[in-house]
């Protein structure tokens, strides 16, 4: 089936699916304080829940789904919803985001029930900056469930890393030597004002020239390369010696006209964008029993209507600060990036 598109002809195809709010780290950039206001268990979405609504999407054009969370390796048996998930028609890319602490243990079984990719969060290769960004230890155990994940043989490990100016922003070269030696691409990531990075300021926001400038002063000449999939986040550069790694600029150079990404929460929140402010209740719609074609007419609807630039909206701001303040986050959880999925 043809997917959907919105006000500006963006299809759906990409739907990012949280299956937890909680969070085994607390990063600066995303958990800035360490009260929160948590999604009730009893609201999660089971794993059948989760299927139908991914089925139903499918029927509507996602052909790619990611799971995330908040952690999402903190949701028991997720290896089950793996294995539903794998089996739905129409999907032909299963990956997962996770922040590696628990990965070496379940790795081999994701690989086993169907997951094809695998991103790993790894902002500093420093222990010392790792704890005082994400106020736990554990940074051994990312590069052990990074190292699990290649023996899992999966199609791709790709490492994320947000790069923040006085931070971790001389660390550009020192990932690239990693994601070259453990055969996994590196993708930095522009500092976003989003959710909870209420601490976020333009000046700690290195951008993807400047990023570009101090690894070609490093390694030479940089090649960008044609996409693989023209929606895709990140765009790619190889280095004279043909590695390869990515940087997603949302921040300096939004790719809002290509987006072709949703999201749901872990109770059932859909979200057209990262930015949106407001969700629409599918889980009510699930639990009021409605029927399948009618929950895909309302998504089809909702889509069709979808007219969100919200990062260009955010660049174009002559004053720009985080988009919620600690007291928005706490009177709606559902505007954290750890409850929508980032």
């Amino acid at each position: 089936m043809d997917p959907v598109r919105d006000t500006y002809g963006r299809p759906l195809r990409s739907l990012r699916i949280s299956v937890t709010d909680r969070c085994n780290l607390r990063c600066e950039y995303c958990m800035p304080q360490e009260d929160y206001v948590w999604l009730e268990r009893s609201a999660l979405l089971s794993f059948e829940e989760i299927t139908e609504l991914a089925t139903i999407f499918a029927s509507a054009g996602v052909e790619k789904l990611r799971l995330t969370g908040g952690e999402p390796l903190l949701r028991r048996n997720l290896d089950r919803l793996v294995l539903l998930l794998a089996q739905v028609p129409g999907i032909r890319d299963l990956a997962l985001t996770t922040n590696g602490l628990q990965l070496a243990q379940h790795a081999a079984a994701f690989r086993q029930a169907g997951l094809q990719r695998v991103t790993v969060s790894l902002d500093t290769l420093r222990p010392e900056r790792f704890t005082a960004l994400t106020r736990r230890t554990g940074h051994q155990r990312v590069l052990e469930g990074i190292a699990a994940a290649q023996a899992a043989d999966f199609a791709s490990v790709k490492i994320n890393a947000v790069i923040m100016r006085g931070f971790n922003h001389d660390e550009l070269a020192d990932l690239v030597e990693f994601g070259r030696a453990h055969r996994a691409e590196v993708r930095f990531i522009e500092y976003m004002d989003v959710g909870g990075a209420t601490r976020w300021s333009s000046a700690q926001v290195f951008s993807a020239a400047e990023m570009l400038r101090i690894l070609a002063e490093r390694y030479g000449p940089i090649t960008p390369l044609a996409p693989h999939d023209s929606a895709a986040p990140a765009e790619r550069y190889r280095l004279p010696d043909g590695v390869t790694f990515g940087i997603i600029s949302s921040t300096t150079r939004p790719f809002c006209g290509s987006c072709d990404r949703a999201r749901i929460t872990a109770d059932g929140m859909f979200f057209r964008c990262l930015y949106a402010h407001d969700g629409t209740d599918l889980k009510r719609l699930l639990r009021a029993q409605v029927a399948p074609d009618e929950i895909l007419a309302t998504l089809r609807r909702l889509w069709a209507d979808r007219a969100d630039r919200g990062a260009e909206d955010r660049l174009a701001l002559k004053s720009r600060a985080p988009l919620f303040r600690v007291e928005d986050l706490k009177a709606n959880p559902h505007h954290e990036m750890h409850t929508r999925g980032g």
